[in-house]
């Protein structure tokens, strides 16, 4: 494949993507705007764009698609019309945006203050009316309406967490990493870095406010760091991913409270492993069959394959992604690739998904990208 790197983008001359197979033949037809974040250092100005066509596995380059300052966690709305944005700065903010979905251009629409410092993660519900953020840095967790033409209000929830956890270094307060939407979306789960805690919150889907869960918190391993999460395809079981330990924590989840047991902690790095483990991204692919995790320590994506009965894991691979640091990655709504985005070597990878085993290959495509942090999907024209 012949290359042409332009700026913060590679240009692709031809395809040496497969046609699918065993697809469903509507996702397979359409065509999808990738997004990916950044963290706005030169030579990166913010959000970047392609076209991704699944039946051929073509990418089509579409440029910057908007300027602005370290959109380091991106969410579509469900109307697939706006896109939002954490600006992980010291005085954070939250970026909302209507979606061309011709040119996948992105046009700015308002900004509202997150609440705190250093916001990571936004998440919109699925009815579309309201938004969730948390704040890294001053370990906090904010709501805000969104309104019909995509704009967003100013807060009306916000919870503060107090509290530490055993690593002097790193947990000596609270650090808010994930608002994880419960299926339903009446609860709203956090998972804090800082507290080894995920903290539940029942949500008003009226006037959107927060309220603690009973329990209020399930705690997990000290020193592990839990940062994001994910919920298996028929929502019995949920997954957290630790950021210091490395691990995969496998809860069953009860819809009814809000609340997780849990069943069984898979190591995402080698048994024994003595190097750096820094995990970061966990995504449950379409079919609900295999689960993937990153390790930023030594750059690869550990595979594994879900009980579907006992919600448990078992591991397939590890899999180089090709690139240093993969600190976020993300599955097309196809469920056929897997884009890996490595921050500190400045690409995001695409690898083919076997659907039988869950297996990862690389697919031939890398886009050239300045510190890629974030990768998400919206529908083309």
């Amino acid at each position: 494949m012949k290359t042409k790197t332009i700026g913060a983008l590679i240009l692709f001359s031809a395809s040496c993507i497969p046609l699918l197979s065993g697809q469903d033949a509507g996702k397979a037809k359409a065509e999808w705007l990738a997004y990916i974040g950044t963290y706005s250092r030169p030579p990166s100005q913010g959000i970047y764009a392609w076209r991704l066509q699944p039946a051929s596995g073509k990418l089509t380059p579409l440029g910057l698609a908007a300027e602005t300052s370290n959109p380091s966690f991106l969410a579509v709305h469900p109307n697939q019309r706006f896109l939002y944005a954490a600006n992980e700065d010291r005085t954070g903010a939250i970026s909302a945006f209507a979606i061309d979905p011709a040119n996948g251009r992105l046009k700015l629409l308002n900004q509202v203050p997150s609440r705190g410092s250093g916001p990571c993660h936004v998440a919109v519900d699925r009815s579309g009316k309201w938004l969730f953020a948390v704040n890294y840095n001053s370990g906090s967790v904010a709501v805000f309406p969104v309104h019909e033409d995509g704009t967003l209000g100013e807060a009306t929830g916000f919870v503060q967490h107090a509290g530490s956890s055993v690593n002097a270094q790193r947990q000596s307060g609270p650090h808010a990493h994930s608002a994880n939407l419960s299926p339903d979306g009446r609860w709203l789960l956090v998972a804090d870095l800082g507290l080894d805690q995920i903290l539940s919150y029942r949500v008003d889907a009226v006037k959107g406010t927060l309220s603690p869960g009973d329990p209020p918190f399930t705690k997990i391993a000290p020193g592990s760091g839990p940062r994001h999460m994910a919920f298996g395809k028929d929502g019995r079981f949920a997954y957290a991913i630790s950021e210091m330990l490395s691990t995969v924590t496998v809860f069953r989840y009860d819809s009814a409270r809000g609340s997780l047991q849990e069943l069984q902690t898979a190591q995402v790095t080698p048994e024994g492993d003595t190097g750096l483990k820094s995990s970061a991204e966990i995504a449950v692919d379409p079919n609900g069959k295999f689960l993937y995790a990153s390790n930023r320590g030594d750059s690869t994506i550990a595979v594994f394959r879900i009980d579907a009965d006992k919600g448990t894991l078992t591991l397939v691979e590890r899999f180089s992604t090709q690139g240093k640091t993969p600190r976020n990655f993300a599955i097309d709504p196809s469920g056929t690739f897997l884009f890996a985005a490595n921050q500190d070597s400045g690409n995001v990878v695409v690898f083919k998904i076997d659907p039988a085993t869950g297996r990862l290959t690389p697919a031939g495509n890398v886009l050239e990208v300045a510190n890629p942090v974030c990768i998400v999907f919206a529908a083309a024209l």
